[in-house]
C-alpha cells in the first residue's frame, strides 16, 4: 500500500469503523439494560398500584394484553385473571422472577398484602422485542451519522492532499530545462520543508547546470584556437620546399600539438574535479610522496627552462585524498611556477606539518603577482600579463590554478596565495591529516 491517500483512508475510516461499532455496541447494551430496567418498574408499579385497590372489577385491569395480572387470597384462592392463562403458575414468587411457562420464559413481578397476593407477568419474548426496538432506535442515528462522517473524513484527506497533488503536477509539467522554484504559497508545515529542499536542489542544479555550460563554451572557445592554429600549421607543412623551413615548421607543428594535448589534459582533469562529478573514494594517502611524483613529472619542463626545483617534505604526513587529485595539484602548482617565471628561476616546494594540517607551500623568485591578480587567479581561463613570463606562460590556458582550486576543494583544504620570500609568489594549501 504505497498510496499516502490510500494509506489515509484505510487508517482514517478503519478507525471511524471501528468507533462507530464500538459506541453503537455500547449503546445498544446500555439501551437494552435501561428498558429491561424501565420494564420491570412498569411491573412493579402495576403490581403495587393493585394492592391497595379494592374490589376489583371484571377487565377493570385488561388495559395492556401484553401483562397477565392475577390476584390470589391469601388462602390460595384465585379471585382475580386479567386474561385467562391456564399456563401460567397458580403460586406466586415474591418480587422479581422468571418463570417458565406454556413454552416461553415469563417475567414477574409479586407482592402479597394482609388478604391477597398480586402477580403481573410479562412474556420475554415481548419484552426483548420491544427493548430490541427501543435500542435499534437509540442506535439508528448514530448509523446514519456514520457514512456522512466517512465522506468527511474522505474530503479532509483530499483537500489535506491538495497541495501535495499540486506540487506532484508542478514536477510532472517540468522539463530538464525548466529549473524555476515549485510554487510554496499556501502549503502545510509538513510539506513546506519538503518543497523548500526540492528548491534548493533546484537552485543547485541550475547552478551547476550554467557552470558547465559555461565551462562548455570556454572550452570550445579555447580549444578553437590551438586548433585552428594547428590547421593551419599542417597547411603551411605542405606548401613549404625548403628541408629546413620544413623541420621548423615540423617542430611549430609538434609544439602545437604539446599545446593542445596539454589544454586538453587540463580540460579533462576540471571536469573530473567538477562538483557533482563522480569521485574516486578518498583514502590514506602520503602526501610527501604524491608530491615528490608530482615534481618528477614537472622536471622535465624545469630542466628544459634551467631553473632549479626542489623538495623539502616532512616524511609520514599522511591525509585523506586522492592520489591522482593531489598529483595534479600539486603538478599544476609546480608547472605554474616554473612557466610564470623567468628560465633559470628557482622554485621551492615543501611539505609541513602545521598544527593538525599537513601543508604544501610552493615558492618562486618570479614576478610575483598583485593583489588583484589575486583575487582572481582561480577563475577558469583567466590570465595574467606579465611582462617576465616565458612563452610556456604566454601559451597557457589558464586552468592551472582553477584545477587546483577543484582538488582543494574537494579535499577540504584551505587555498592561499601570498608573497614568496624568494621575491615571487607563494601558494599555500592546508589539508587536515589523516586520524
Amino acid at each position: 500500500m504505497s498510496s499516502l491517500r490510500l494509506r489515509l483512508l484505510v487508517y482514517l475510516l478503519g478507525a471511524l469503523l471501528l468507533a462507530v461499532a464500538v459506541l453503537g455496541g455500547a449503546t445498544y447494551r446500555n439501551a437494552l439494560r435501561e428498558t429491561e430496567a424501565l420494564f420491570d418498574y412498569q411491573l412493579k408499579q402495576m403490581a403495587l398500584s393493585l394492592r391497595d385497590q379494592g374490589e376489583i372489577a371484571p377487565g377493570s385491569a385488561d388495559a395492556d394484553l401484553d401483562f397477565v395480572v392475577q390476584i390470589w387470597s391469601v388462602d390460595g384462592r384465585a379471585i382475580y385473571a386479567s386474561r385467562a392463562h391456564a399456563a401460567l403458575p397458580t403460586r406466586a414468587v415474591l418480587g422479581f422472577a422468571d418463570v417458565q411457562a406454556g413454552g416461553q420464559t415469563w417475567r414477574t413481578y409479586s407482592v402479597a398484602t394482609f388478604s391477597r397476593v398480586i402477580q403481573v407477568a410479562q412474556p420475554r419474548q415481548i419484552r426483548e422485542r420491544l427493548a430490541a426496538d427501543a435500542a435499534w432506535r437509540a442506535v439508528l442515528p448514530l448509523l446514519l451519522v456514520a457514512p456522512l462522517l466517512g465522506i468527511g473524513v474522505w474530503w479532509g484527506v483530499q483537500r489535506s492532499l491538495a497541495p501535495l497533488q499540486r506540487v506532484s503536477r508542478e514536477v510532472k509539467l517540468r522539463d530538464a530545462e525548466s529549473l524555476a522554484p515549485l510554487p510554496d504559497d499556501g502549503l502545510p508545515d509538513e510539506v513546506a520543508p519538503l518543497v523548500g529542499s526540492l528548491n534548493a536542489l533546484l537552485q543547485r542544479l541550475g547552478a551547476a547546470f550554467d557552470t558547465q555550460r559555461a565551462f562548455v563554451a570556454d572550452a570550445a572557445h579555447e580549444l578553437r584556437s590551438p586548433l585552428t592554429a594547428l590547421k593551419l600549421q599542417v597547411q603551411l607543412l605542405g606548401r613549404v620546399q625548403d628541408e629546413a623551413a620544413r623541420a621548423e615548421a615540423i617542430a611549430a607543428l609538434g609544439a602545437g600539438v604539446d599545446r593542445a594535448t596539454r589544454l586538453v589534459e587540463q580540460l579533462l582533469t576540471l571536469a573530473r574535479n567538477e562538483p557533482g562529478s563522480r569521485q574516486p573514494a578518498l583514502q590514506p594517502v602520503d602526501l610527501g610522496a604524491v608530491v615528490q611524483q608530482a615534481l618528477a613529472d614537472s622536471a622535465t619542463l624545469a630542466l628544459a627552462r634551467g631553473s632549479t626545483l626542489s623538495l623539502e617534505a616532512a616524511p609520514g604526513l599522511v591525509v585523506q585524498g586522492d592520489a591522482a587529485g593531489l598529483t595534479a595539484l600539486a603538478r599544476n602548482l609546480a608547472d605554474n611556477a616554473l612557466r610564470h617565471s623567468p628560465p633559470g628561476a628557482r622554485v621551492q616546494v615543501a611539505v609541513q606539518r602545521e598544527g593538525d594540517a599537513a601543508v604544501l607551500t610552493v615558492d618562486d623568485d618570479g614576478p610575483g603577482m598583485s593583489e588583484a591578480d589575486r583575487a582572481q587567479a582561480f577563475d577558469r581561463f583567466w590570465r595574467r600579463e606579465a611582462a617576465h613570463d616565458g612563452p610556456e606562460a604566454a601559451g597557457g590556458s589558464g586552468l592551472g590554478l582553477a584545477i587546483v582550486k577543484g582538488v582543494a576543494d574537494r579535499h577540504g583544504a584551505a587555498l592561499s596565495l601570498g608573497a614568496s620570500p624568494l621575491g615571487g609568489l607563494r601558494v599555500r594549501c592546508a589539508l587536515p591529516l589523516a586520524s
